[in-house]
């Protein structure tokens, strides 16, 4: 039986690797630019920042002239690859398929898509291919219905969410809906049997904030992630809050969902101050070894929210639905670039400007900043 896996080369994992780490573009615009699914983005991601640090020790060893020797020998090598490549684009004239489906005009008055396909030499399986793991416009749409809908009814599970989008006029199985949800990572409060579970090499810790009352900034930070769409695809939000004076301590964007974009996120957080506790829920993300470790070393209590209880981590799920609807429902945004900038800038409004009803009418910071100072 013949083997049509797809095989990559170093320098090709490297290229994707980088761009996904340098997180300008979403997932899916780089699955659809390298035609590689995103679940292997992600991997190759994930590998290549925890293998930096090795890298950086090999280099060390290396003499200055053997690096120096190997380079220079390697850029011959792409010079002369480029020479070649462009003695056969002179002779050749043809472009790439990508830029050819970019020349169909899908609406034309007086052409079908066949005609222009053959002028062009593209098969039309070529223009309609869209790589497996690529939302497609339809599913996008469904996925930012079902995450407003999420935000008004969390108990809704993926049977509840398709009968309310047939019931908006929307074609769609239980299937769809239950990927789609799975893709986004929320599922119904209401536990159901065989849920998701938690990574089981990661221990679970217990809920300690049933009826504790706080008096002060830095005595609970909790953390989550939550989905948002962009008109190319889609980027995951991770926040830590203080409970107490509802102050962002730190955020963060990825194009992928791991617990790396996490971890900095939490050494970020830790640079400005220590809490008491810190409450997460039971997301693989927070219950890696590398996420715990940082708590544990500097002797901060690890709380964990029982499994579908999302009312355990109710303040920065209402953190969530002020970030969706105040900002990004209102904005639309078109890039990654332009998403963490209005971020930026929602995040300091939202800690500095905007009067908090739960705060008396004050901001996070005014009340986080008082409580630091002693002032209650």
């Amino acid at each position: 039986m013949a083997n049509n896996r797809k095989l990559h080369s170093p320098e090709f994992k490297a290229k994707v690797s980088l761009d996904a780490i340098q997180g300008m573009k979403t997932a899916s615009e780089l699955a659809s630019q390298y035609q590689v699914h995103p679940v292997q983005i992600s991997a190759w991601k994930k590998q290549a920042i925890e293998s930096l640090p090795e890298a950086f020790r090999r280099g060390k060893s290396t003499p200055q002239p053997v690096r120096e020797a190997a380079l220079t020998a390697s850029l011959y090598e792409e010079i002369g690859r480029l020479k070649m490549e462009l003695d056969w684009l002179k002779k050749s004239r043809v472009s790439s398929v990508e830029h050819r489906r970019r020349l169909i005009e899908p609406n034309h008055p007086k052409l079908s898509i066949g005609r222009p396909c053959a002028l062009i030499g593209l098969s039309r399986s070529s223009y309609y291919h869209m790589p497996c793991g690529v939302e497609s416009e339809e599913n996008l749409k469904f996925m930012r219905l079902i995450d407003e809908q999420y935000l008004r009814t969390p108990f809704y599970g993926r049977r509840q969410m398709t009968r309310w989008l047939v019931s908006q006029g929307h074609v769609v199985n239980r299937k769809r809906v239950q990927r789609l949800m799975r893709t986004l990572g929320i599922q119904g409060t209401v536990p159901e049997p065989h849920t998701s579970r938690p990574h089981l090499a990661h221990r679970v810790y217990p809920y300690l904030l049933q009826g504790l009352e706080l008096q002060g900034a830095n005595l609970v930070w909790s953390t989550d992630i939550t989905y948002l769409p962009l008109v190319t695809g889609f980027m995951y939000l991770a926040a830590i809050i203080d409970w107490y004076s509802r102050y962002v301590i730190a955020w963060a964007l990825s194009n992928t969902l791991d617990h790396l974009f996490c971890v900095r996120m939490l050494e970020e957080a830790l640079q400005q101050a220590h809490p008491v506790i810190f409450n997460t829920d039971q997301g693989s993300q927070f219950t890696s070894i590398e996420f715990t470790r940082c708590l544990r070393e500097r002797e901060i209590l690890i709380s964990m929210d029982g499994r579908g209880r999302v009312l355990d981590n109710v303040f920065i799920e209402r953190l969530w639905r002020s970030v969706k609807y105040e900002d990004i429902y209102l904005k639309d945004y078109q890039s990654v670039l332009e998403l963490y900038q209005g971020l930026k800038q929602y995040f300091h409004f939202y800690n500095h400007e905007r009067p908090h009803s739960a705060l008396d009418g004050l901001t996070p910071a005014h009340v986080h900043v008082r409580t630091e100072q002693g002032v209650i």
